[in-house]
């Protein structure tokens, strides 16, 4: 039984070789996502229009706060000459404003948070697409992001870095 099943072994063994050089070679990348990401211009010209809506943003702010500070001011300066119901009127007044510019500091910075989303999407979009597409066209099993230590090894004699590939690819 030994022998039949030895024989039928070693009868196997030119056929898994030849299937085993049919099998394409195991190709993989990976890069730096934020280095790619930095480097494109789409990604400057996106960065300027936040940091250009975020200057409106905190100016608005800004003139908001010195608005309350100065009404506050003139509020300590002639309290105690108030009468109690007109004291009361102000101080509410005072609580009025404080309270709208605490809401719109809340709102401008969920709008920021939603107008920095939909301003690098694109950029987002096209990295990515430029990524899969040199996977596609490179024959890549897939490509790792190896940014904040999520691939903390890398057989470079098996895996490519096309970080700089990227960089040029998307210039």
């Amino acid at each position: 039984m030994k022998k039949l099943f030895f024989s039928f072994v070693f009868m196997l063994l030119p056929l898994l070789a030849m299937a085993q050089q049919s099998v394409p070679a195991f190709k993989f990348a990976y890069f730096s996502y934020d280095k790619v990401l930095h480097a494109m211009a789409d990604y400057a010209t996106a960065t300027r229009s936040y940091n250009d809506l975020k200057a409106k943003y905190d100016a608005e702010t800004k003139r908001s706060v010195e608005d309350f500070n100065s009404r506050y001011e003139d509020f300590l300066d002639v309290q105690r000459k108030l009468e109690p119901s007109i004291l009361r009127k102000r101080q509410a007044e005072l609580e009025e404003l404080m309270d709208r510019n605490i809401a719109f500091r809340k709102e401008s910075e969920r709008l920021l948070k939603k107008a920095e989303e939909d301003i690098y999407a694109p950029v987002h979009a096209k990295l990515n697409n430029a990524v899969r597409q040199m996977g596609k066209e490179s024959g890549y099993a897939f490509i790792l992001n190896a940014d904040n230590n999520s691939v903390p090894f890398v057989n470079t004699a098996m895996g490519e870095d096309v970080t700089e590939a990227l960089i040029a690819a998307l210039k």
